[in-house]
């Protein structure tokens, strides 16, 4: 399918941009889950004009205002990103691929981890957030994946194509099932409904234990819990984040990458909606801008 902008992150960034440039009458799909959204869980108090609210109302009234300015919308996991010829090309976890001129990042920070004993004190020396990032380390070693949605799926398929055994331990499945059948043809051994509860090792990490007390002898843990990040979308697309996998972007909401927007919580601190909002606003009529060749 082909649309002039494609939006990665349905949150107040997200969609705000999905306004502006849906307003400036190019067309534009929107990728992302409301419910994943850290706002749909917020009261809202401190937003200029707002009285006291729901995230969730917020981000609904924003979706009804962006698809009344003609944004499309498609509840799927970007799996990957891409550029090809003169634009991008981005694919989900339903077999969808969206091709356009501009994109903008704007998917939101995943702060979640696992908060199990061993998770801090071997991270960097077993445990890691990002499976592209670091499956060439842990060629020919046992690996288990934590997660029960999209990126644990495709985290566990990269990961059969480096490690020897590839463990994914999973509570409750939220997987699409045109991914879920690709995994099912990997080497990797699924286990559910289980949770790690406790990452073993001295030095190094040596092992997980499971809440069954199932001990799986593991040279890696690989945490990847909700959808594609910040990080593993801007390597796909050859920026490399800074160190906490943050983008760098200019006024104009610009990375490096000629028509690679980003905006709200990817870019950096302080995680606030007025922010995010603000930044959404720019990144969405620049990509609009630049779309159209307005400069």
């Amino acid at each position: 399918m082909d649309f002039e902008v494609v939006i990665v992150g349905s949150g107040p960034a997200g969609l705000q941009a999905a306004i502006h440039a849906a307003r400036k009458k190019v067309s534009v799909a929107v990728l992302g889950h409301l419910d994943k959204s850290d706002l749909s869980f917020a009261h809202v108090e401190n937003y200029l004009g707002l009285p006291k609210t729901h995230g969730s109302d917020v981000l609904a009234f924003g979706v009804e205002q962006a698809k009344r300015f003609g944004a499309h919308f498609f509840e799927h996991d970007v799996m990957k990103a891409e550029r090809k010829d003169e634009g991008f090309v981005v694919s989900t976890d339903h077999d969808l691929e969206l091709r356009c001129k501009a994109l903008v990042l704007a998917p939101g920070i995943s702060r979640k981890k696992l908060n199990v004993p061993g998770e801090k004190e071997f991270l960097g020396k077993g445990v890691s957030y990002c499976a592209a990032c670091d499956c060439n380390f842990f060629r020919g070693r046992n690996v288990v994946v934590v997660g029960d949605e999209s990126t644990a799926a495709s985290s566990t398929i990269l990961l059969t194509e480096y490690a020897s055994d590839v463990y994914w331990v999973a509570g409750r499945l939220d997987i699409a099932a045109q991914l879920m059948a690709k995994v099912r043809q990997t080497k990797a051994k699924l286990l559910e409904p289980r949770k790690v509860a406790k990452i073993l090792g001295e030095e190094f990490v040596t092992g997980v234990e499971l809440n069954d007390g199932t001990k799986l002898e593991v040279d890696g843990v690989f945490i990847e819990l909700g959808a594609k990040g910040s990080a593993d979308l801007a390597l796909d697309l050859g920026l490399l984040p800074d160190p906490e996998g943050f983008i760098k972007v200019n006024e104009r909401m610009e990375t490096e990458v000629p028509g690679l927007y980003a905006c709200g919580d990817v870019t950096g601190e302080p995680w606030q909606l007025a922010r995010s909002v603000g930044q959404g606003c720019v990144a969405g009529t620049y990509a609009a801008k630049f779309v159209r060749k307005e400069g």
